[in-house]
């Protein structure tokens, strides 16, 4: 039996302290918060989207970085595993669209309730606002650690740092273990917000804010080259846009952020029509509404909001008569709708993002059990390291597969 302690109390860190107190040891849990799960508590819009039901190759395929690192954690603990320990743990879950796994009661502090539940039924130490400040080696191998509030070392066998990465870091998310993995010589890849809203340099975008629209298309590229392409629905906010298809989207952008191209959005808002479709339709409309002025002729095409932004935007006069737009200005309109663009300027921070790209890098850690190789008995697990995936539970299901993994210790 091993004195085990666990740094966070999120994801990671409980399924982790589960697995090792599953194994006999002595778990002791660490959190800074006041509570446990502080970021579970708000994934998926509070719902918490547990994991993907879907196939293996499907999983690896929205893992983004390090994929093949992942093989031997997702093995341990698959995503159905995932669905059957929750289960096992009285939490009844459901399927939805694009296979994304919410319980059944749609509250994420259910997921919270069954976990703790589990830690506290294997006699887990939790201790609340706990902060740690320093992991104490000697001899490459851990001893010990100090926290914040006292002067003393907490010795233990060994230690499992599941502290997250740096994104809503209200929930205590600040880059903990990334410091104390730099302190004992490990290196840390680039970090950047992922799965965020991105901002862009049109200032009518204003107008736009808080419209959501459902069954767009969109087309990202860096100067001439596509770099993504999506469908599904978007919202604009007060600096640029978010929803489904940009948290996604964003994630493809981050290496073509310091390049000197041009990174664009464009929208095409009727992606179920061609062009000349398109054309058609907007020709019936105005047939009905000849008589009127052009900026009281897109009401059954377009919401109110866009309305106002795309008239000036189409320079076809608000109050020109319907009866006289030219052939020329009416296509340029159908382009306008089928390519509605705007100029990404920059990702919004870690503050509103899902998860954090970059971490400890995964060539120091060893796959088979996420220990450490420079220094023994000191595990990593979750967003600290350098894994990430897209939307759809993918990231919760690589922070409950590496967590199971260390909390096994070899055994």
């Amino acid at each position: 039996m091993k004195k085990v302690y666990v740094i966070g109390g999120g994801a990671s860190g409980m399924i982790a302290a589960i697995s090792a107190a599953r194994c006999g040891h002595k778990v002791i849990l660490l959190e800074k918060n006041e509570k446990l799960g502080k970021k579970l508590y708000i994934t998926g819009k509070g719902r918490c989207n547990l994991t993907n039901a879907c196939d293996r190759e499907t999983f690896f395929d929205n893992v983004m970085s390090n994929p093949k690192f992942l093989y031997k954690a997702y093995n341990q603990m698959s995503t159905f595993d995932v669905i059957d320990f929750f289960e096992e743990l009285g939490l009844r879950t459901k399927i939805e669209r694009g296979n994304r796994v919410f319980p059944l009661s749609d509250k994420s502090s259910d997921v919270i309730s069954a976990l703790r539940n589990e830690l506290e039924r294997l006699g887990v130490d939790i201790r609340y606002k706990s902060e740690v400040s320093d992991i104490v080696t000697k001899e490459g191998s851990f001893n010990g650690i100090n926290l914040v509030s006292s002067d003393q070392i907490l010795y233990g066998d060994a230690v499992i740092v599941a502290t997250g990465g740096l994104s809503y870091p209200l929930t205590g998310s600040t880059g903990d273990g990334l410091k104390f993995a730099k302190k004992v010589g490990h290196t840390i890849t680039d970090l950047s917000p992922s799965l965020v809203p991105l901002y862009v340099s049109e200032a009518y975008i204003k107008e736009l804010m808080g419209l959501s629209l459902k069954n767009i298309s969109i087309i990202i590229r860096s100067g001439q080259k596509e770099i993504y392409k999506d469908f599904g629905e978007l919202l604009f906010t007060h600096f640029g846009v978010s929803g489904p298809v940009i948290l996604s989207a964003s994630r493809h952008i981050i290496p073509y952020m310091n390049n000197k191209d041009k990174i664009t959005l464009s929208i095409d808002l009727k992606p179920a029509l061609t062009h000349q479709q398109l054309d058609t339709r907007i020709l019936r409309d105005f047939e009905e509404f000849k008589n009127k002025q052009f900026k009281n002729s897109l009401s059954r095409l377009l919401p109110n909001k866009l309305i106002d932004v795309i008239i000036p935007l189409s320079n076809i006069k608000p109050e020109k008569q319907v009866n006289s737009i030219t052939k020329e200005e009416r296509l340029n309109l159908v382009e306008l709708l089928k390519n509605l663009t705007f100029n990404i300027t920059r990702l919004a921070p870690y503050n509103q993002a899902v998860i954090t790209k970059g971490g400890i890098n995964i060539k120091e850690i060893n796959p088979s059990t996420m220990e450490s190789k420079i220094i023994k008995n000191m595990f990593f697990v979750g967003e600290v390291l350098d894994l990430d995936a897209l939307t759809g539970g993918f990231n919760l299901q690589i922070a409950w597969s590496t967590g199971y993994l260390a909390g096994n210790l070899h055994e």
